[in-house]
């Protein structure tokens, strides 16, 4: 069997694939359609349960719960985990059809809101086209737990920037409201609704929830659903292990924002999960948590933790974040195509990303499609990572995103990120307070500000960090952006310096400011190929004055990228499949003849040298040998489009 190219580790060894075929002693069935269906049954294929609860509380290791189509609205919550690799327990569809597990449930019987001011003021006139609906939250829906009554954010507060954030969305209720399966959108007052339709407001004492719908319609001519659960799917005791969930679509979970981490999913701290060919929509807080959810908890001596497979999962619109993991070691996520998330805009509660994951080590991170993530990372180390792969995955349209990869405080250990595509990068922050700039002083500049982001990636007192043969294009800022952290220090810790990085065989493509920041000489950079680059594009910050530089003195005065090269066309990627084609073009920038010959700028695509391989990443994206030479970026072969 050949090796896979894409699971060898930065330190040389191959990512520990545990999986075994399991034994299955028993098969239960669940169908919430079939007539006969009863918790009274035995749970055989003739005689099935009617909720996927029933058949948790009588699952042992080795048992398959095999889940025919249907609505589940229950929160699942497996009463046993398995023994091994081989004695797992497996909830998963029977195959006949989409099963739905829903923290949400139907709702009727409306009546017009009444007795509150669409616009404020005594005697002001109140508007006659606009039709505002209330529903009484039956009680008998949220017995444990009323997601309107408790604010968004959890116990946890205290890394908060209270100066630099509106606070609005953290302290809107966990509660929503959908129609025909949308969310409608909460607002902070009662008047806010006559400004905009598809919202809800939600009175204090979280028993009664106001409404307006698209076009003023009548509630009673729609599907109208709210959220009563907290999770779809979490055991109540934690350390459960060796559990399979396959096939699954969970939605409306009403989780708050971490910490601590509580998915709509939940492993509950236990390891060796496998979450596979789910989809899970609509979580208010966290869609995934496969940790050890919370940094307060008791750490007992030789406790296991992560080890866990989420694989081929489909994960969209959650609120703050899609996958999170706290000290999981040895993950393995890949095929996962992860869209829309952070649309609470809760970014500086600090754990908001597609994939945020703390301490990890040995994690092998692969083929993940990442897409119009909002206010958050695509993908966020944060703090003592070490041995981690992130390889062949795609990373586009980060919407007012500051950076699409965040490798922060790591300072032991190496981490890899290579044969990815980083893609449109907008950046986080105020246009207000970018000053204009009249006259020479937008161009004869003495020191660089940091007004503007928008990084493809991001180290963050980050040593080692090793960034080979990716495609980094139309980030606001810079490809490659580091600075060091000197006072993050906890225990026997010490600062992080971001030096030892390692920029090779990369190409960096009309990047706004920089392809690559520096802030010190102490880092390498080789073989790099940019394309629709101008002005100081390379750039070492320290010691001052920070200089910027094109290719050809980068090379002269700091001896990097002597393989580097300066290239002149066009880069389109599919954003559907990552296909990449590179193409000729007619435009140039606006150069002196003199600077032409300096920069010797590649026209052609097909005219580009190949570089000296890199025994650290032997394949592409593709997994295609790469040989003792090789191309920038994650292709071995290029794709070069007609003239």
């Amino acid at each position: 069997m050949k090796k896979s190219l894409s699971a060898i580790l930065p330190d040389g060894s191959t990512f520990d694939f545990w999986e075994k075929e399991t034994q299955w002693q028993r098969e239960l069935h669940v169908s919430a359609s079939d007539p006969a269906a009863s918790d009274e049954n035995d749970g055989s294929a003739d005689a099935p349960f009617r909720t996927i609860g029933r058949a948790a509380a009588a699952a042992e290791p080795g048992t398959r719960v095999r889940i025919h189509a249907g609505m589940y609205r229950e929160c699942v919550r497996p009463r046993r985990g398995g023994t091994d690799a081989q004695h797992m327990i497996s909830y998963e569809a029977f195959g006949d059809g989409e099963v739905v597990i829903s923290a949400a449930e139907p709702v009727t019987s409306f009546i017009p809101s009444e007795g509150w001011m669409l616009n404020r003021g005594w005697g002001a006139p109140q508007p006659e086209d606009v039709r505002v609906w209330e529903y009484d939250l039956d009680p008998d829906l949220f017995r444990g737990y009323n997601p309107f009554c408790a604010v968004n954010i959890l116990h946890d507060r205290l890394f908060i920037e209270y100066d630099k954030t509106d606070m609005t969305p953290y302290l809107n209720r966990r509660g929503c409201v959908f129609c025909d399966g949308k969310p409608l959108r909460q607002v902070a007052l009662y008047e806010q609704m006559s400004e905009a339709e598809n919202t809800y407001w939600v009175e204090a004492n979280g028993q009664k929830v106001h409404f307006r719908l698209e076009g003023d319609r009548d509630p009673r001519d729609c599907r109208m659903e709210v959220t009563v659960r907290e999770q779809c799917f979490a055991p109540d005791t934690p350390f459960l292990n060796y559990i399979r969930v396959k096939g699954l679509k969970f939605e409306k979970a009403a989780t708050g924002a971490p910490v601590p981490q509580r998915g709509a999913v939940s492993a509950y701290r236990g390891h060796h999960w496998i979450i596979e060919d789910c989809e899970i929509n609509w979580s208010n807080g966290v869609a995934v948590d496969v940790g050890n959810e919370c940094w307060h908890h008791t750490h007992r001596k030789g406790e296991v933790i992560g080890y866990s497979v989420i694989r081929n999962c489909t994960i969209r619109d959650a609120g703050v974040c899609g996958i999170a993991g706290l000290f999981a070691e040895g993950m393995l996520i890949e095929n996962n195509r992860i869209e829309g998330t952070g649309w609470q805009r809760m970014e500086l509660s600090w754990e908001a990303g597609a994939i945020k994951l703390h301490n990890s080590v040995n994690a092998l991170i692969r083929g993940n499609t990442f897409r119009n993530t909002l206010r958050a990372d695509h993908l966020w180390l944060d703090c003592g990572n070490e041995n981690n792969r992130i390889t062949g995955n795609l990373f586009l349209n980060g919407i007012e995103q500051r950076e699409a990869i965040f490798i922060e405080c790591t300072r032991d250990g190496v981490n890899l990120i290579d044969n990815n595509i980083i893609w449109n990068v907008e950046g986080r922050f105020d246009p207000s307070k970018i000053p204009a700039e009249p006259g020479s002083s937008g161009w004869y500049k003495l020191r660089e500000t940091d007004l503007v982001n928008g990084y493809g990636i991001y180290g963050e007192g980050t040593d080692r960090l090793q960034i080979v043969h990716n495609l980094i294009g139309r980030c606001r800022h810079s490809g490659y952006y580091a600075k060091p952290v000197p006072f993050r220090m906890h225990g026997m810790e010490r600062g992080g310096t971001s030096r030892n990085a390692r920029i090779r065989g990369n190409i960096f493509y009309d990047c706004g400011e920089a392809a690559i920041v520096f802030p010190t000489r102490d880092n390498e950079a080789e073989g790099n190929l940019y394309v629709r680059m101008q002005g100081g594009y390379l750039r070492v910050m320290y010691p001052e004055p920070e200089i910027c530089l094109n290719l050809p003195a980068w090379q002269e005065f700091c001896g990097f990228d002597r393989e580097g090269q300066n290239a002149w066309f066009d880069i389109e990627v599919d954003e559907d499949t990552g296909e990449t084609v590179f193409r000729k073009t007619e435009d140039m920038p606006r150069m002196l003849p003199s600077q032409e010959k300096r920069l010797n700028l590649i026209r052609d695509p097909a005219a580009v040298c190949r570089i000296d391989a890199d025994g650290m990443v032997p394949g592409d994206c593709r997994e295609a040998d790469r040989g003792v030479e090789t191309l920038p970026g994650p292709f071995a072969a290029w794709r070069i489009a007609e003239p």
